[in-house]
């Protein structure tokens, strides 16, 4: 079993930047495929962005935050992060990061395993 354990969440104005963490448990992180996604309220659960757990470290995001969201990981420390700029009203959510236990970074919330107990944040205009 992995833990997902998010943080880095807050008020923010908009305009202003964040930057999400999620550290993870396990021995074999580094090949773990991981993604954060984000649920506002009355709304659907959203995919935002991932990153592989292969050599590459390929990253995918969604065309609403690609220009503005950035994915990293560091294997050392077993934790992925979120740098979130520019950030709207319409960010304002409970953002997750989850697991996937193979190494391919996928937008599909059922392909995750894990799933962290969230994080807020909210942006204020």
């Amino acid at each position: 079993q992995v833990q997902l354990v998010e943080s880095g969440g807050g008020l923010v104005q908009a305009g202003g930047s964040l930057r999400l963490s999620c550290a993870a448990s396990g021995r074999t992180f580094s090949r773990y495929g991981m993604g954060w996604f984000r649920q506002a309220p009355g709304k659907e659960r959203e995919f935002l962005s991932a990153i592989s757990g292969t050599t590459s470290g390929y990253t995918y995001y969604a065309d609403s935050v690609k220009d503005r969201f950035t994915i990293s990981r560091d294997n050392a420390k077993n934790t992925v992060y979120l740098q979130m700029n520019s950030l709207k009203p319409e960010d304002t959510a409970v953002y997750y990061c989850a697991v996937d236990l193979n190494p391919y970074a996928t937008r599909e919330s059922r392909q995750y395993d894990y799933w962290g107990q969230g994080t807020q944040v909210t942006v204020s205009s």
